[in-house]
């Protein structure tokens, strides 16, 4: 039966014993909530799979504590030191080729020769895995293709035994999963939009690429993805009977049980935190569908939108979908 535990040193002791006996644990980050497990583990990494009911052909993303740790499993570079200086801590994975002695189990990589790296900026997350002394591979704490929990009691409902314990570390600060960056050629693409602004990596890349098509290389590539149970109506102004509304901005309806607005003040820093949290709340039967205000595309409204898109996507019939 999983262990709901709240953040303290007990607590994350015990739950890096069970992530070093191969056991899952559920966590913080300042993104969303993660499922952990030691990611030099080929079997621990299969139950992530497993738990998630996710397509083996989507990698995952290895978590450590320190810099130094993520250049111990990657060919570092020197443009991923000068993102690793600049934004870590924090909502930033950087996708490179594996080092030929990583220890990383292949099955993180999804049969590639590259790895996802990322050290959290949530002191809890990184507390864990100092703890736990291994890199640990954590997607997002929820079923493939649901919403992304923001808060424990969403990890509960959505996994519930299949972890052995939860860490209830209080709601994610940014509410977005990190901002993908692959470091893989000449060029840094962008892989993912998530919760570091292009223009701020761009301070410090140049110009973001495009990923490569063809092969997915990154989490968080596949085009349907975030999915409510209700189908989504992007970038109305009002619902339709019978739906609710996901409102943005100060020149929204009054929040009510049918009404929920990411921003009234029209913060996108505000609205990310909220995304996924507020699209739960409007996941009811009682609604045919939920109708989406306008977000701006500037900031981190191109990885709002870009979450919103693949959950509208996902209701679409199955002949239209790519995965």
């Amino acid at each position: 039966m999983t262990t709901l535990r709240k953040a303290e040193p007990a607590a994350l002791a015990e739950a890096a014993a069970h992530l070093r006996a191969g056991r899952l644990v559920a966590f913080p980050t300042e993104t969303v909530y993660g499922l952990g497990g030691d990611a030099t583990n080929d079997r621990t990494v299969a139950d992530i799979f497993r738990v998630k009911r996710r397509p083996q052909f989507n990698p995952l993303i290895c978590h450590v504590a320190t810099t130094a740790d993520a250049s111990a499993l990657v060919v570092w570079t020197d443009m991923a030191g000068r993102l690793a200086e600049a934004f870590w801590p924090g909502p930033l994975t950087l996708v490179l080729p594996r080092r030929a002695d990583c220890p990383v189990s292949l099955l993180v990589s999804a049969g590639l020769d590259s790895l996802a790296v990322r050290v959290p900026a949530n002191e809890v997350a990184r507390d864990l895995i100092s703890r736990a002394g291994v890199p640990v591979a954590a997607p997002s704490a929820n079923r493939s293709g649901h919403l992304s929990p923001t808060q424990a009691a969403d990890v509960v409902s959505e996994l519930g035994s299949d972890a052995a314990m939860i860490i209830d570390g209080g709601p994610c600060t940014v509410g977005l999963e990190s901002t993908v960056i692959g470091l893989l050629d000449e060029t840094p693409r962008l892989l993912r939009p998530g919760g570091l602004a292009r223009a701020t990596i761009e301070a410090v890349t140049g110009p973001l690429g495009r990923p490569r098509p063809g092969r997915i290389t990154s989490p968080g590539m596949r085009l349907s993805h975030y999915a409510p149970a209700r189908p989504l109506r992007l970038n109305v102004q009002s619902a339709a009977p019978g739906e609710a509304l996901l409102a943005f901005g100060p020149d929204a309806p009054p929040e009510g049980p049918t009404v929920r607005n990411l921003s009234p003040a029209g913060d996108l820093t505000e609205a990310a935190a909220n995304l996924f949290r507020m699209l739960r709340d409007l996941d009811r039967p009682e609604f045919t569908a939920i109708a989406v205000m306008p977000v701006p595309l500037h900031g981190l409204g191109e990885a709002i939108n870009d979450r919103l898109s693949r959950a509208a996507e996902a209701g679409q019939p199955t002949s239209r979908r790519l995965d």
